[in-house]
């Protein structure tokens, strides 16, 4: 939801994809509500906001989502046997310049790219919770991801107000999740061991980070 609402404040035509019709009717209210926030905050006006939602629609087929796509942004749960079904399904479904990207955060793009028969127009796009606030995403490359492929993305990720972040080599969790892995190990290693609370982990950490949440609050809303 997240996602397909970046594009569309951005200018962008989107198609919202679920097989479960509750999904998108949560996905809609999401948006909304998401975009309210946005309005609140000065970053869109609110004249805007019937146009921007206009640009989003949503199918229960994949294949009204996807024929005539020339992006399509994988966002289902980390499940390699789904996310290589969904990409299978697309690739037979999406025109020939069509590129696929997968938003997984724990799941190598080489493990799925091969379910295509599309692998230089595959990659990594890794996007972090909440998009607006955060403006970058992490591309990553698969076994033979074009440059074109890539250059494509990199400047789409400049079209919604992102940027982009390129991981050099493939490695599980690109850039974010790994430091947030280890950050995240050491917080629970402190509070398990007894040298601290996990309050006063979290206090530690805004003080010294400047930072609105610490590690625990994090976890607990992740």
């Amino acid at each position: 939801s997240q996602i397909g609402l970046q594009c569309a404040v951005h200018g962008h035509h989107v198609w919202m994809h679920d097989e479960s019709e509750t999904s998108l009717r949560r996905c809609k209210d999401e948006q909304a509500s998401m975009l309210n926030a946005q309005i609140e905050a000065g970053v869109v006006s609110a004249d805007q906001r019937r146009t921007i939602l206009n640009r989003i629609r949503s199918t229960g087929s994949l294949s009204e989502a996807a024929v005539a796509a020339d992006l399509v942004i994988e966002a289902a749960r980390e499940d390699l046997d789904v996310k290589r079904q969904v990409f299978r399904a697309l690739d037979e479904i999406c025109p020939p310049h069509t590129i696929l990207a997968t938003n997984s955060s724990s799941l190598r793009v080489s493990r799925i790219e091969s379910a295509t028969n599309r692998p230089d127009k595959v990659l990594n796009t890794h996007f972090i919770q909440s998009v607006w606030k955060h403006p970058f995403v992490e591309l990553m490359r698969g076994t033979t991801t074009s440059d074109e492929t890539l250059q494509a993305v990199r400047e789409f990720a400049g079209s919604i107000g992102l940027i982009p972040i390129l991981v050099r080599r493939e490695i599980t969790g690109c850039i974010l999740a790994r430091i947030w892995r280890a950050v995240k190990k050491e917080a629970l290693h402190l509070v398990e061991s007894g040298v601290a609370t996990a309050e006063d982990v979290d206090r530690t950490w805004m003080i010294a980070m400047e930072a609105p949440l610490g590690p625990f609050i994090l976890m607990d809303r992740i």
